[in-house]
């Protein structure tokens, strides 16, 4: 993947994305529409913030959380239908660039 383009929407936005493309009617925190040398991950910035404060970290945090979850779907890993494989990678490479 050669191009990355990161978009922060509101809910109401992400949930007409979340509708149109994932056919769910609710919002969530971020979505990924992979091309093909290129990704284009849309973060609702409102989840964010929601998400940031139940953890207990920053929003930027939060942000850089959903940045690199949105850049592994991009490669093409899949929580919803692997055996835990992107939730171990995930937290690998954070803890790898120190990611908190």
């Amino acid at each position: 993947m050669k191009d990355v383009s990161i978009v922060f929407v509101d809910d109401s936005t992400m949930r007409k994305l979340n509708r149109q493309f994932r056919h769910k009617n609710k919002t969530t925190d971020v979505l990924t529409f992979p091309y093909d040398d290129a990704c284009e991950i849309v973060i609702s910035i409102d989840q964010a913030r929601r998400q940031a404060a139940r953890e207990k970290h920053t929003v930027a945090t939060e942000l850089r959380y959903l940045i690199l979850h949105g850049v592994l779907h991009g490669l093409g890993y899949d929580h919803e239908t692997d055996r835990g494989e992107m939730n171990a990678l995930e937290l690998q490479v954070r803890d790898a660039v120190g990611l908190e």
